[in-house]
């Protein structure tokens, strides 16, 4: 097997990441986002701006905690079908990739000296709905579809590219491969259902062994999000997951995924239930170290998160 590529969180020690930006960005700020796509406010000072000023808590909330922060481009709708769906296509979405990189350098650099790293994870989504499998690629296909965004990315100051949100083995499996072959080291985050297992109805620990025997274990290691603890708490007793499972990203609501879709509003949960189950997990996933959150979380998650993980 090839080695993985080793990246500072493979040495331990707690990171912090963001939380769900674009619920915060929409309900909190009141921001358009067109298809959920955050990528486009780097392109006026307007959005950059309340780019800055989202990211800038969390880093603060890292150097509180002596951590190391994963500092997530807003690239997660930043490929082909989502960027046309959005009027970017071609060149013009290579260039808004390499001016969010851009920009999470200019916030990192903003955010002072820390002893702790702060890494640019260029973000990667699914090519299709983050909720649904619905018309799987191949891996071959997966492949060459993501070789583009990633691409871009290996030519920037990302220090490596993270796919979350996604909902088959498949398509993980393309990410890997392409990533490998950019020379960027990568990261998988499968979202689950409330019965934790991915939408295609794989079991996780299933989906992990997978994607590794298909790619000589070249991801650096996996993540859950866009699911509450409470869907997949009693579904994670496998060694892959056990073995190979470094971040979390939760959903701050119970709701499962059709539900939150119907929902008329944001259902933002209890911080500190969220925080309390986190914590709960570190047994179940020793190795667990990055953590954030996603729809519907905001700095109150991530920082009673931070708090209840210290304790424990």
């Amino acid at each position: 097997m090839s080695p993985r590529a080793r990246l500072p969180q493979a040495d331990g020690g707690l990171y912090l990441t963001d939380g769900g930006i674009e619920t915060v960005l929409i309900h909190q700020q009141g921001i358009d986002l067109p298809a959920f796509a955050a990528f486009p406010l780097v392109d006026d000072e307007r959005g950059r701006d309340a780019l800055r000023d989202y990211f800038a808590p969390y880093l603060a909330l890292a150097r509180e905690h002596d951590a190391g922060f994963v500092l997530t481009s807003p690239t997660w709708r930043a490929n082909a079908d989502w960027g046309a769906h959005v009027g970017y296509a071609d060149e013009r979405l290579g260039d808004v990739n390499r001016r969010c990189i851009e920009l999470m350098e200019e916030v990192r650099a903003a955010a002072g000296p820390s002893s702790r790293p702060v890494l640019i994870e260029g973000l990667l989504g699914p090519r299709e709905d983050g909720y649904r499998a619905q018309s799987a690629m191949s891996p071959d296909e997966a492949e060459r579809y993501h070789a583009v965004q990633l691409g871009v990315l290996a030519d920037t100051a990302a220090d490596f590219a993270s796919a979350i949100t996604l909902t088959y083995a498949d398509e993980a499996t393309g990410v890997v491969r392409a990533a490998r072959k950019a020379g960027l080291p990568v990261t998988i985050s499968f979202t689950l259902e409330t019965d934790g297992r991915l939408p295609s109805g794989q079991a996780l620990g299933d989906a992990i062994r997978q994607v590794d025997d298909a790619t000589d274990g070249a991801c650096a290691y996996f993540g859950i999000n866009c699911a509450h603890p409470a869907h997949f708490a009693d579904a994670i007793d496998d060694p892959a997951i056990r073995d190979r499972v470094r971040a979390l990203r939760a959903n701050a609501s119970m709701l499962s995924h059709a539900e939150l879709d119907a929902a008329d509003e944001l259902d933002d949960g209890d911080p500190a239930d969220l925080a309390a189950r986190y914590a709960g997990l570190r047994d179940d996933l020793p190795h667990l170290c990055v953590l954030g959150g996603c729809c519907g979380t905001d700095i109150r998650h991530v920082r009673a998160i931070a708090g209840a993980w210290a304790g424990t």
